[in-house]
């Protein structure tokens, strides 16, 4: 990850900017910390014009705030932010699983319905550590499924981002979780775009109401 001309570059931000997206998402930099180029070109070995173009996709994401003068450091989201993005995903993935059930492929349904049978087995056997892994890809898919690049996009953003600022609560409701699924899938794979929608709708309710928000949120919203 050199970013040496102009594929390099591209091809490097992009991996750039995941790395410090998950970096900032697992707590590495919190909330308010500097983000300095030569910091952060240092910690993953490349130079600074990818640094430079990664940190101006996570400005536009809202995972980072440039400041004149003071540069870029991790936002600080308040907590009405953090219920914001609940609330938009609480719109927005019932529109994706009522699409999925109008567009999806028969890959989709496979690749859905095998990380089902994996996530209930999982759940059942209280094997956890693949289960948050398990848990993104089948939301990915799922949103790959709608046929939306856009509404895909936004989705996988929205779930990088509660990740930021919400513990995840779903280990008390996981086999729970799975059940609901393999319910959604079904509606998927039966072209029943409604009854999808429904159900994607009552998943994301019930995750929301576990989740709960990372001190550091918290702490902005006591100082402000």
């Amino acid at each position: 990850m050199n970013g040496a001309d102009g594929t390099g570059r591209r091809i490097s931000a992009q991996v750039v900017c995941t790395a410090i997206r998950d970096d900032i998402v697992a707590g590495f930099f919190p909330p308010g910390s500097r983000l300095t180029e030569e910091l952060l070109a240092q910690r993953y070995g490349v130079s600074r014009v990818p640094v430079r173009e990664a940190l101006r996709t996570l400005e536009s994401e809202g995972f980072v705030r440039t400041r004149r003068h003071a540069g870029a450091s991790v936002a600080e989201p308040t907590e009405q932010e953090a219920a914001d993005l609940l609330e938009m995903r609480g719109l927005l993935e019932p529109l994706g699983a009522a699409r999925a059930a109008q567009r999806r492929t028969e890959a989709h349904l496979k690749v859905l319905r095998g990380l089902v049978r994996l996530g209930q087995e999982r759940a059942v056997q209280g094997q956890s550590a693949d289960l948050t892994s398990l848990n993104g890809w089948f939301h990915e898919t799922l949103a790959q499924a709608s046929g939306s690049p856009t509404l895909a996009a936004l989705l996988t953003q929205l779930r990088h981002k509660i990740a930021w600022v919400y513990g995840d609560g779903s280990v008390v409701r996981v086999r729970e979780a799975w059940d609901e699924h393999a319910a959604i899938v079904d509606a998927v794979a039966r072209g029943d775009a409604e009854r999808a929608r429904r159900l994607a709708a009552v998943h994301v309710e019930r995750a929301s109401a576990v989740r709960i928000l990372k001190p550091p949120v918290n702490a902005v919203r006591r100082r402000a």
